[in-house]
C-alpha cells in the first residue's frame, strides 16, 4: 500500500492490495495451523490495515518511497529504522513455496525489492492474473 501511495493510486486500489493481502497472509497462517478467524481479527486485519496505511509504519514508509521512485538502497539509507518487510519478504515467499501457498502480492514485492520487477511493471503483473471467486481459498 506505502508503493501504491507513492505512485498516487487511489483508495480502491489501496483497499484491493489490502484486502488481497489479507488472503495471502489469511492462506499462510492456516497452512501453519493457525485459524482463518485469528486473521480476521486485530492479529490479522488489525495489525494489516494498521501498517498498511500508517506514515508511522516503516514498511509502509519505505514503500512509499519505492513507489516514488527511489532504489531499495536509497530507501534504506533515507530510512533510520528498519522496515522488517524488506529484510523477511523472502523468507515468507520461501515458507509460503514451501506449504505449497499462492502468495502473488508477496512474490510481486520479493521481485519489486531484488530489482527483478519494476515498480511500474507491479500493478500489470497482479492484474494479469486469473480471475476466479472471490471467497475461493485454494492457491
Amino acid at each position: 500500500v506505502g508503493i501504491c501511495e507513492g505512485r498516487r493510486m487511489g483508495d480502491n486500489t489501496k483497499a484491493s492490495v489490502i484486502t488481497r493481502g489479507l488472503a495471502e497472509t489469511t492462506r499462510l497462517a492456516v497452512a501453519l495451523g493457525g485459524k482463518p478467524e485469528t486473521m480476521a481479527g486485530l492479529a490479522g486485519m488489525g495489525d494489516l490495515i494498521a501498517t498498511c496505511s500508517s506514515a508511522l509504519s516503516r514498511n509502509h514508509t519505505a514503500g512509499h518511497l519505492l513507489g516514488q521512485g527511489l532504489t531499495l538502497e536509497q530507501v534504506t539509507v533515507r530510512m533510520n529504522q528498519t522496515a522488517e518487510g524488506i529484510k523477511s519478504a523472502q523468507a515468507v515467499l520461501d515458507l509460503a513455496t514451501q506449504l505449497g501457498v499462492d502468495m502473488p502480492i508477496t512474490g510481486s514485492v520479493v521481485a519489486v525489492l531484488q530489482g527483478h520487477l519494476s515498480v511500474n511493471d507491479l500493478g500489470p503483473r497482479l492484474l494479469a492474473r486469473n480471475l476466479k471467486p472471490e471467497g475461493d481459498s485454494a492457491p
